[in-house]
């Protein structure tokens, strides 16, 4: 049987999903500049990929008796992300710098999900959560190299 806490922790990350796949979707209908067309494809992959990982946990959530957020409200209120609607104005490179920060934060709240998981033997969830911290350190090290800076060690 998987805890509560586990629970609560995946409905997080299904507000945490939620959230930057709309953050994402403003960058990609906002960018502008030298680099549209390279940025406007990179934001759609990145939110085709959030709307797989926002299912996939949404429906582990349910099989294991949890509730997944399903509104806007709740996406907001319970992300580890935040919303922020000037964002639209950003240059081209500060995008994709809002991009990388989000990605460390989910990639931070997933690291201590894996821990978690792992403590509560959950080993299906705790799969599902490396995996998409896998990705998303994939991403930070691409968008870092596109900034021209440097992976963290």
């Amino acid at each position: 049987m998987v805890s509560t806490e586990v629970k609560d922790f995946l409905n997080t990350v299904v507000a945490t999903q939620g959230q930057f796949y709309i953050r994402l979707h403003q960058f990609h209908w906002y960018v502008k500049g030298s680099h549209f067309f390279t940025l406007h494809e990179q934001f759609e992959e990145l939110y085709d990929e959030t709307t797989d990982n926002l299912d996939l946990v949404a429906e582990r959530l349910l099989a294991v008796g949890g509730e997944p957020y399903a509104t806007l409200q709740e996406f907001i209120d319970h992300s580890v992300i935040e919303e922020n609607v000037e964002d639209k104005n950003l240059s081209q490179d500060q995008m994709v710098e809002a991009v990388v920060t989000d990605l460390e934060t989910i990639g931070q709240s997933l690291a201590e999900g894996i821990l978690l998981t792992d403590e509560h033997e959950d080993f299906p969830s705790n799969d599902m959560l490396i995996a998409m911290k896998d990705d998303v350190d994939k991403h930070i090290w691409m968008l870092k190299a596109y900034l021209g800076k440097e992976a963290d060690a």
